[in-house]
């Protein structure tokens, strides 16, 4: 276990370093959000049912898991660059833990992630958006939405090292923009059509959202809804079980064996 630790926390460092040497990614990765705020709080708020502070606060937790489940996208492709450049067979070949660094791409991911919600929150704070739920109840649900984007990093990582070539996973990444739009982290899933519906509400990322509402005070759970939306908070912890569950032993597994 001391053997991990010692070696998750260099892998942790690399990758900080990593992203401090790329800095255009990283600032585009954490402004997109905020314009994303701006662009739906104002324009989309207009044409809904919710109109002004009231949509905007509705949009705020829904855009924060929308960024979360991103984690796939940057997993993905940060995996697939160091297959595809040889990295990954050099530092497969040093004395230390397969699950090192994994677990460093994740958990330095997690504390980008954390860093970038902070100017994330001070703006929706800006444009009207307040915690109610209490400093407790809003703890909480920042802790679920960092161990979200790290359950979400692993699923892409994987998906990297099964690509094992950057260009192929950027493109497959972009597609999880699609992921959101099929949730209810920008609009009531409660207006869809029913099949559609239902589709949205067994997305995780409807899960999260509504449970990061509640917790926040933002929006009351929705009547009628699928169990993971009924019972968010349960439902956001048993997905992000189901997908480091799945996606933990098969990365390191991948990462561990290399091509092979």
């Amino acid at each position: 276990m001391s053997m991990l630790a010692y070696d998750g926390t260099a892998m942790l460092g690399r990758q900080l370093l990593r992203m401090r040497n790329n800095p255009g990614l990283l600032i585009l990765t954490q402004t997109m959000p905020v314009s994303m705020l701006l662009f739906f709080g104002y324009v989309f708020g207009s044409a809904l049912a919710m109109p002004g502070e009231a949509y905007r606060s509705f949009l705020v937790p829904g855009l924060l898991v929308a960024t979360a489940a991103g984690g796939v996208m940057t997993g993905m492709f940060q995996a697939a660059q160091d297959t595809h450049r040889g990295v990954a067979n050099r530092l497969r070949t040093l004395p230390m833990s397969r699950v090192a660094v994994p677990l460093g791409q994740a958990a330095a991911d997690v504390v980008v992630t954390a860093a970038g919600t902070v100017p994330f929150l001070l703006v929706g704070l800006a444009v009207g958006w307040r915690v109610e739920g209490g400093p407790l109840r809003a703890a909480g649900a920042l802790g679920l939405l960092l161990l979200f984007r790290f359950a979400c990093t692993w699923a892409g990582m994987y998906l990297g090292l099964l690509t094992r070539n950057e260009e192929a996973a950027g493109q497959l990444g972009g597609a999880t923009f699609l992921l959101p739009l099929l949730s209810s982290a920008y609009i009531p899933a409660g207006g869809l059509p029913g099949w559609l519906r239902t589709v949205a509400e067994w997305n995780p990322i409807s899960a999260v959202a509504t449970a990061l509402r509640d917790l926040f005070g933002n929006a009351p759970v929705p009547d009628g809804a699928a169990w993971p939306v009924a019972h968010p908070v349960a439902g956001s912890l048993l997905w992000c079980a189901v997908l480091l569950g799945v996606f933990v032993p098969l990365a390191v597994r991948r990462y561990a064996h290399g091509e092979r």
